[in-house]
């Protein structure tokens, strides 16, 4: 195991920067997800402590040692790729075995590394079968496997289930995530599904544009996103948006948006007049029965079996709000909301930063 550690990286392709200065601290042993849209520049983040991509300026060190000019396969690394990237005429022990082979490692070592992996990932009645005779999950098992054997200071995953069906990508989450507990490998995984890298996570890194936006564990992130982009991109069902102006009404300060007073959070640090974004996360903004709470008009019920999705319209608006009760809602139908004031979120609307109390 060892610690990952990346200062002042940059990446240029010709005149163009895609990689900005960035500095992150990986823990020993820790699973950490690079979390971000198309283009963000994860991938790239990555290829780079794998040596794949030469680095224009910065340090990247691996278990204490800088790593800038050493070859991918000096690294003590082992990378899962999106397309598993097997050997289609070798079978699974060989390509298991293979990179073991290459350093000529004796023949009872290299049988007992690929049985204890396969085991691991109840690949043993599989061994023999070549990778076309496998589904898309017994096939990122292997490649998982063909990582394991080589004992690496740190896995690098790249996307590893996105050509896998959904019901198998939830499988195979589980299994990456037991994996990482059994193995306790320092783990450094790339994903556009926040899903994804809620659940399998330690400590997500949220990058946009080459820049790191957000650190945190996945609990942090999602209850105090530090701007209006990491809140707008984690959860789902999506975080509720309003738009609007700051005003005082019997003494309080709300939101003034479309017509609509929405209340703010009593400690907030806000100004009338102020334009921000009022945030809220659908299980946070509850049907109220007592005739209380902001009227809205019903569009869509969506039931998922242990929760209603409740799609509403507010000051031009689509609104959200979920609940776990089993309520008997229709489209046109009038209700109202009661939204929990020390979960909102507010922002302001030019720099998109998050406002504190």
């Amino acid at each position: 195991m060892a610690a990952v550690t990346v200062k002042n990286v940059r990446k240029n392709y010709g005149d163009m920067e895609v990689i900005h200065g960035l500095d992150l601290e990986i823990a020993d042993g820790a699973f950490v997800v690079l979390l971000g849209p198309s283009g963000c520049g994860k991938s790239t983040l990555l290829r780079m402590i794998a040596g794949l991509e030469p680095i224009t300026m910065g340090e990247i060190s691996i278990g204490g040692q800088v790593v800038n000019n050493l070859h991918p396969k000096d690294r003590n690394i082992a990378m899962v790729f999106q397309n598993y990237a097997l050997y289609a005429h070798m079978k699974v022990f060989e390509n298991m075995a293979f990179s073991m082979r290459l350093k000529k490692v004796p023949q009872e070592e290299i049988d007992r590394k690929v049985k204890w992996a396969s085991e691991i990932l109840n690949l043993v009645p599989y061994l023999n079968r070549q990778p076309k005779q496998l589904s898309g999950g017994q096939r990122q098992r292997v490649a998982m496997g063909r990582a394991i054997v080589r004992d690496p200071s740190v896995f690098l995953f790249d996307e590893p289930l996105s050509n896998l069906d959904a019901k198998l990508r939830v499988q195979m989450r589980t299994e990456i995530k037991e994996l990482h507990q059994r193995l306790k490998t320092t783990t450094v995984y790339v994903t556009h599904d926040q899903i994804e890298a809620m659940t399998m996570a330690d400590v997500i890194v949220i990058l946009r544009d080459g820049y790191i936006e957000q650190i945190g564990r996945p609990m942090e992130i999602y209850d105090n996103p530090a701007n209006l982009f990491v809140a707008e991109f984690i959860g789902s069902p999506g975080i509720n948006l309003l738009r609007g102006e700051v005003a005082a009404e019997n003494g309080a300060a709300v939101l003034r948006a479309d017509g609509v007073a929405l209340p703010l959070p009593p400690a907030v640090k806000v100004a009338a007049g102020q334009k921000i974004v009022y945030g809220i996360r659908p299980e946070h903004l509850t049907p109220s029965p007592n005739g209380t709470g902001i009227p809205v008009k019903v569009s869509v019920v969506e039931p998922t079996g242990p929760e209603m999705h409740i799609y509403t319209e507010l000051a031009g608006t689509e609104i959200c709000a979920v609940s776990r009760d089993n309520l008997d809602y229709g489209p046109g139908q009038e209700i109202r909301l009661s939204p929990k004031l020390d979960r909102v979120h507010l922002f302001d609307q030019d720099s998109g930063k998050v406002i504190g109390r």
